[in-house]
Parts: structure tokens; sequence; C-alpha cells
């Protein structure tokens, strides 16, 4: 017999429950719009960026399949998921608050393995929150809000040095190192943000107490590593057949975000200023820059993560999901050519809307796949379709920049572009079924 339904939340209670999302996804744009810079400014070669950014994807494939497992079979007091919510944060907002001190390169990678890996503590127990805590007719919102905070998180990150300097802040003040202080003072608000928002949301909407058939099935079954190990790789034996077919364009539109993500900086210091020179006023120009298309483009996802909601009804998330990806596709395809920050900022039109799809719609598709009582270990799972991709990037790219790609960084920024648009193709493929009994 299916259990029943969990009862549908007001919006002002949807939005509560997803402003943990805020912070999180603060902390990945810092990730993502400083850590570029960050390894230029101590040093990094461009060819070995990507070997420095393997902290997120090693620890997502091991980390998030297991905590999502463990998550399943945890009860306590205060709900199944809480515990790792909470743990994660904490963890987050140390890491953040020494990041931007790091003296050399291996302090700030080794940093960068510990942060993400708590990142990932929380990541897939607050998805499988979200599933667990709505009725069927309400997980389509609650995804794709989740999608809009991230949009609202990541554009106030990138922006947050800009704004520093915009109120007085220099941007040449810099540290021994090389980092700036107005790097310093974002990270900090981002360690607030971090651990505010997830205990607001973790307060204000709570877990819903277990039914009691399934705190008997988890008295009998009570949590231990070789439990959750069991659990996870059953899971993976019974991955149902639509989830293995989202993995080809999983593969291309991961690769290419972590890739964008990596060589954005590079690439635009060369186009817009004609320099390689991380030590240079117009290397970290071009990083304020990046940092405002960063904005953009979550300003877009934002606004894009609510208006999908009503477009993943009526069509479905599928072709909802493969639209974006061809728009995020042809944006990247256009910003090598681009020379003026004008033009730059319309192509975040794109961008955006790409990024607001995959933080939302794969989930969408997904949620209907899997049986509810393994919401956590299929999170997990389906995170190791983010997380390998980035881990394949990271592998694959230094031992072609030089000779395939010029060593030039507009070129990965064409690469992407290209994954993209194949990513579009790769969904239409996926046959979307409907959730096991």
């Amino acid at each position: 017999m299916r259990p029943a339904a969990p009862p549908r939340l007001s919006l002002m209670r949807l939005v509560e429950m997803n402003l943990g999302f805020l912070g999180l996804q603060f902390s990945f744009g810092l990730q993502q719009a400083n850590m570029g810079p960050i390894y230029g400014y101590l040093g990094a070669s461009e060819a070995h960026l990507p070997l420095l950014w393997l902290a997120g994807p090693v620890t997502g494939l091991l980390v998030q399949p297991l905590i999502g497992a463990m998550s399943d079979r945890t009860m306590t007091r205060i709900g199944r998921r809480t515990p790792y919510f909470l743990v994660g944060a904490v963890l987050c907002s140390l890491c953040l608050l020494a990041m931007p001190y790091s003296p050399s390169l291996w302090v700030a990678a080794s940093l960068l393995w510990i942060l993400d890996a708590a990142n990932n503590v929380t990541m897939e127990p607050y998805r499988a929150y979200v599933g667990d805590r709505l009725p069927p007719d309400q997980r389509a919102a609650g995804f794709l809000t989740q999608s809009a905070f991230t949009g609202l998180a990541q554009t106030l990150s990138y922006l947050a040095p800009s704004l520093l300097v915009w109120i007085g802040f220099s941007k040449d003040a810099v540290d021994a190192n090389g980092i700036p202080d107005i790097t310093r003072i974002a990270f900090l608000i981002g360690a607030v943000l971090s651990l505010s928002t997830i205990l607001w949301s973790v307060l204000r909407v709570p877990e819903l107490p277990l039914p009691e058939a399934e705190r008997e099935r988890l008295s009998a079954t009570p949590l231990t590593l070789r439990g959750a190990l069991s659990d996870l790789f059953a899971a993976m034996r019974e991955t149902p057949a639509p989830m293995r077919q989202l993995a080809l364009a999983m593969l291309c539109q991961w690769y290419a975000m972590f890739a964008y993500w990596q060589f954005i900086t590079f690439a635009l210091s060369r186009s817009l200023h004609g320099t390689v020179d991380t030590n240079s006023t117009a290397f970290r120009d071009t990083a304020l820059t990046v940092g405002q298309l960063g904005a953009a483009y979550n300003a877009v996802a934002f606004v894009a993560g609510l208006c999908l909601v009503p477009v993943a009804r009526r069509w479905g998330a599928k072709h909802a999901h493969a639209f974006c990806l061809l728009a995020s596709g042809a944006a990247m395809l256009a910003i090598p050519m681009l020379r003026s920050e004008t033009a730059l900022f319309v192509a975040m039109l794109g961008i955006g809307v790409g990024w607001a799809s995959m933080m939302g719609n794969p989930y969408v598709m997904l949620i209907d796949m899997i049986p509810p009582e393994r919401n956590g270990v299929y999170m997990g799972i389906f995170n190791m379709f983010i997380v390998l991709p980035m881990m394949i990037e990271s592998l694959t790219v230094p031992l072609f920049y030089n000779h395939m790609l010029a060593g030039d960084a507009r070129n990965v920024i064409l690469l992407a572009g290209v994954l993209m648009l194949a990513g579009s193709i790769a969904t239409l493929r996926v046959r979307v079924g409907e959730r096991p009994a």
C-alpha cells in the first residue's frame, strides 16, 4: 500500500523550506567565481587549472551517494535529513572563512576539498527532503524553487566583490599572496549565509514525522556503514532505465559547465584585454567583469527558475530542459567572438536559462522515476551523473589543452558550447517513465 501523500505547503512555506539553498548555493557561487582567480593569484598555470578543481567532483562522487543512502536509514528526533544539513553547514562556514587566507596553492586546494565535502554532505539530503516533504503535484514547484534560489544566491555571490568596490573598497588592495581584500570579505559573507539560511529552513519547515511502518522498518535495519553501502549498491543495480538514459545528457552539460567556470576568466582576459598576466590590473578587472556576468546569468536563472514551473507542467520537463540547453550552447559558442561587455551581458540570457534548467528540470524528471523510500540514495547516485563528467573534464582537458586547443581558454568555451548542444539532443532521447511502486 502506497503511503499517504504529504500535505500541501503554502507558497510562503515552500519558499522557506528552500531558503537554505540560498546559503548553500552562495557558497558554490563563490567557488565558481573566485577559485580560478585565486589559483591564478597563487601561481597556477592555465593548463593545470582543471586538476586543481578535482576536489568538487571527487568528494561528490565519494560523499553524496553514501550520505544519500545513510540519510534514508537515519532516524533521529530532528528528522532523517536534518542532521546532515546542520553538520554540512557548520563545516562549510568554517572553510569559507579560511579559504581567502590561503598562503599557497596546496592550502587552497586542500580547503576546497573540505569545503566541497561539506557542501556535498548537505546537498543530496536537501534534495531528498524536498521529495519527502511535498506531494507529487508540488514537486516541480519545489525543485524549480530551489533552482530559483540557486540563481538568486549565485547572483549575489558573483556580484559581491563588485558591490564592495562600488561602495568604496579598493579592487587593487591585496594581501601578500595577491588575494584581494574584497574576495576575503565576500567569503566572510558566504560563511554567515551558509549557516543562517539552513537553520532558518529546518526550524521553519521541519521534517514530517516518519510513518509508523517506516519507523518499524528502520528500527529493524538500523543505520550502519555496511547497511548504507548495501543499499547503495542495490540501488545502483536497480537503477531505472530512464535514469540511465539521462547519463549521456548529464555528461555533456556538466562537462561543459565545469569547463566554463574554470576558464571563463582567462578567456575573457584575452578577448577583452588581450592579456594572460594574472598579476595585471587588467586580469583583476576581468575577474570583476566575470563576477558581474555571473551575477547577470544567475539573475536570469532566478527568474527563469520561476517561469519554468508552468512551462514544465505544460510541455514537460524533458522538452523544457532540451530547449534551455540549446540556448546555453548557442550563448557559449558566441562568447569567444564578443568584444564588448554589453554583448556579453546579452549572452548571459542563454547561460542563465540553461543554468536554471540544469538545477531544476533533471530532478523533476528524476523524482517520478524512483521509489519514494529511496529518494536519498537515488539523489546521491544521480549526483554521480554530475561529478563524473566533472572528473572526466578535469582529467582530460590538461591532456589536449595545449595541443588541440592551442593553449587558448577561448577554445575551451567553444568546446563547452558544442557539448551543450549535444546535451540538448541527448535529453530528447530520454524516455520519461512513471515512478516505480
